[in-house]
């Protein structure tokens, strides 16, 4: 039954995705956070339909320990789920994401136009002097920063080395790291298949300040409080 509804579900992504990369190429002309609300809304369609078709629901908490203004949100990255869901809690985010993405037909060409932090990993160090940059020109439009500091989804229960960009970014901006766990890998594994029907759990913390810290202790900081939570939660109901 779950593989009938992880398959029902990826037509109905099929059906919906090329509209809403129409729309935008379309509305290209459209300034970043109108764009940027369009790309939201397919977001929040696949959540829907994600409910709808897959039994997928989720809770919040923390939600009173987001900010009213732009930070840096560094999450764990276990599901596709997250990437969709934390278009629910802030009004614009700006994702750091591979330059590679952009080319993926429909998504990439839809991508491209909601304002991501693009890099190009074989830049080596230039690599950072790209995100600080696009950086403080998101953060000037009034976008936060989306970071994934594992770098890549990692199945749920198990944990990667953090990566040091998110923290350097953070001390590099001056700006508050926001953590963010949640169980959705559970539920919402890496694949086309999988899918079950559950409530995912997703928590955020308090800011973390940058300011007097090195990169390693900023780092070490927003890890613990990440996996710590993420065995927390442990698998959703």
């Amino acid at each position: 039954m779950s593989a009938l509804r992880a398959l029902l579900f990826l037509l109905f992504q099929t059906l919906v995705t090329p509209f809403y990369a129409a729309v935008m190429l379309l509305l290209f002309w459209l300034p970043r956070i109108p764009m940027y609300r369009i790309a939201a809304s397919w977001c929040r369609t696949n959540l829907w339909g994600a409910r709808w078709i897959c039994g997928i629901r989720h809770r919040a908490l923390g939600a009173e320990n987001i900010p009213p203004t732009p930070h840096i949100v560094m999450s764990k990255h276990s599901s596709t789920w997250e990437t969709l869901a934390l278009t629910l809690f802030f009004p614009a985010l700006a994702y750091v994401a591979k330059k590679e993405l952009l080319s993926i037909p429909f998504f990439g060409w839809g991508f491209a136009l909601a304002s991501p932090i693009t890099i190009d990993r074989k830049a080596g160090t230039d690599s950072m002097q790209q995100m600080a940059a696009q950086g403080r020109e998101r953060f000037r439009q009034g976008f936060w920063i989306v970071v994934y500091p594992e770098g890549t989804r990692i199945p749920a229960g198990t944990r990667a080395k953090y990566k040091t960009g998110g923290a350097r970014l953070a001390i590099e901006l001056a700006t508050p790291i926001l953590p963010v766990a949640h169980n959705a890998g559970y539920i919402w594994p890496k694949g086309l298949f999988g899918k079950r029907p559950g409530t995912v759990t997703i928590s955020f913390g308090k800011p973390i300040s940058p300011l007097g810290k090195d990169v390693p202790t900023l780092m070490r900081e927003v890890e613990t409080w990440i996996e710590n939570e993420v065995a927390r939660l442990g698998m959703p109901s």
